[in-house]
């Protein structure tokens, strides 16, 4: 297949917002690809390069030859010079990367050059999301979609599954089993701004007033553990092998008394009383292999799901009976709190209670439901308070994909109350329609100041309305704090810059635990119910 073809495709993609099209679209090249093509192309469409490291970032993309004039680069030899990129190191390894490179961009012609961009970068905005591509490998290969997402949830990856559906169809796809050591693609919540509306969710999925599960949500990072006697494997929610980074975890899974097991939760690092430190905290001590840091803190595994025992596959069982099991093979301390009710106002409270305990909030579970992994449904609903800021837009960068010649990703600043200048906090591109993109971008031009590269530089005085889930430190930005998953609410237009929310106001909501690095005001402690804002 040509680069050519698949670059055709993304154009497509990009360029409609209907799903039909965009599924009929994927099909249709998926149907016309070779075998040996059809990994790559799926890899490709997803945005992604199937070499996790090439060595390869924007400083190489530098100076690049001038586009060919027409396409004669196929997947496979543009697939095949990445693998020779990452298999590039010691000396005159960087010399070497330039050279192959140049090469391969020298073949592309300018839409293709511009895709091989957007896959180093990561930056492939298209709009072909992985339950899209699913649909279309179904539709493909003339087989039940429920079929092709069941192979994805257990082998834990789609462009397998792909190939094996358009080669061997609905055969192909039956032999991807759950296997201890094969991590599957973790059960996703939906979400409702309260418990209430949580139930309700879950209330249409199994009728009136149904006993519902309420599990405390950690504040931690998600861990799958496979167990086989005592060899023992961590996974990441992106399903990366971190098993020698978390030995805590490693040493409790083989005190279990079950010889096989695969067990869905999360780790969080625990400080010397027992209370969860930050999410940041926890990133870190968790993405390298630490020795004893001597603090007090100790890495702890919670879980709250059971997928296999002993040779049980668990996963299409109703959770009920997946927690019954859980609860013979884990000890009680081990396991993620939680609330069986039919009554919102129990549920509430018991969401106020793990708030208070710097937690993240809680997920609302059916009792009923299957583990269905990779989609997020009613079977699972999360809960978490929702905090806003009244903030200034600084700058906004031009965005790409569907976005193209739209002013999209905003810059953030809190209002210094003595100087009166404005301190940035993060930037975001979410929670934004197609009506208040047009309206952003003729609203911008006419406060820009200046452009440097991609970014539009504005007078400091729309207000906008940002939600966000936390804060974190951050030594990028001046105040010594970031947003975590901010996104836009609405532009307040009957707000000045002047009457925007303050730096001092958003290090209060910080909490003590932010004071490093940043010079945060710490003569008011938060209340417990606020603390939860300095993690995730």
């Amino acid at each position: 297949m040509l680069l050519h073809d698949l670059v055709q495709v993304s154009q497509q993609v990009a360029a409609t917002r209907s799903r039909l099209a965009k599924r009929a679209a994927l099909a249709d090249l998926l149907r016309r690809a070779d075998a040996e093509d059809v990994e790559i192309a799926v890899t490709y469409l997803a945005g992604e390069l199937r070499q996790r490291r090439t060595g390869v970032g924007w400083a190489g993309l530098g100076g690049l030859p001038d586009p060919a004039p027409v396409p004669t680069l196929t997947v496979r030899e543009v697939d095949a010079a990445f693998a020779a990129m990452a298999l590039l190191s010691g000396p005159g390894s960087a010399a070497a990367r330039a050279g192959a490179v140049a090469a391969l961009f020298a073949r592309a012609t300018v839409a293709e050059q511009k895709l091989l961009r957007a896959l180093v970068s990561g930056e492939l905005r298209q709009g072909a999301l992985d339950a899209l591509m699913l649909d279309a490998v179904a539709a493909a290969a003339g087989v039940p979609v429920a079929d092709v997402r069941r192979a994805a949830m257990l082998r834990g990856a789609t462009a397998p599954v792909a190939a094996a559906a358009l080669t061997g169809g609905l055969d192909a796809l039956s032999a991807f089993t759950l296997t201890v050591g094969q991590p599957v693609r973790p059960m996703l919540a939906g979400t409702a701004p309260d418990v209430v509306q949580a139930f309700g969710k879950v209330t249409d999925v199994e009728g009136p007033s149904p006993e519902c599960l309420v599990d405390v949500k950690l504040d931690g990072i998600r861990v799958q553990v496979h167990k086989d006697g005592s060899d023992v494997a961590v996974f990441t929610r992106s399903l990366d092998d971190i098993t020698g980074r978390l030995p805590e975890v490693v040493e409790l899974a083989r005190s279990l008394p079950a010889q096989q097991l695969i067990l869905d939760g999360e780790a969080i690092l625990i400080d010397a009383t027992g209370r969860p430190r930050p999410f940041q905290e926890t990133a870190s001590r968790t993405s390298t292999q630490h020795a004893d840091e001597g603090d007090g803190h100790r890495v702890s595994a919670f879980f709250f799901d059971c997928l296999h025992v002993d040779g049980d596959d668990l996963i299409d069982l109703a959770l009920a009976s997946r927690l019954d099991r859980l609860d013979q093979v884990v000890p009680a301390a081990s396991l993620v709190s939680r609330l069986c009710t039919s009554d919102p106002a129990a549920a509430t409270q018991f969401f106020d209670q793990a708030v208070a305990g710097g937690q993240e909030g809680v997920i609302v579970k059916s009792v009923t439901a299957p583990y269905a992994a990779g989609r997020r449904g009613a079977g699972w609903v999360k809960v978490k308070p929702r905090h806003t800021l009244d903030l200034v837009v600084l700058a906004v960068e031009w965005g790409s994909g569907r976005r193209q010649g739209w002013l999209s990703n905003i810059h953030l600043g809190a209002r210094h109350p003595d100087t009166g200048e404005f301190v940035m906090l993060g930037k975001t591109f979410k929670g934004m329609t197609d009506e208040m993109l047009r309206w952003q971008t003729e609203r911008f031009l006419e406060l820009e100041t200046r452009r440097t590269s991609h970014v539009v530089h504005l007078r400091p005085e729309q207000v906008v309305e940002i939600a966000f889930d936390g804060l974190q430190r951050s030594t990028r930005y001046p105040g010594g704090l970031a947003l975590r998953f901010a996104r836009v609410l609405r532009y307040r237009d009957d707000k000045g810059a002047d009457e925007a929310d303050t730096i001092e106001t958003v290090r209060r909501l910080s909490g003590p635990v932010y004071a490093e690095g940043a010079e945060i005001a710490a003569s008011r402690r938060p209340s417990p119910a606020r603390q939860w804002i300095s993690a995730r």
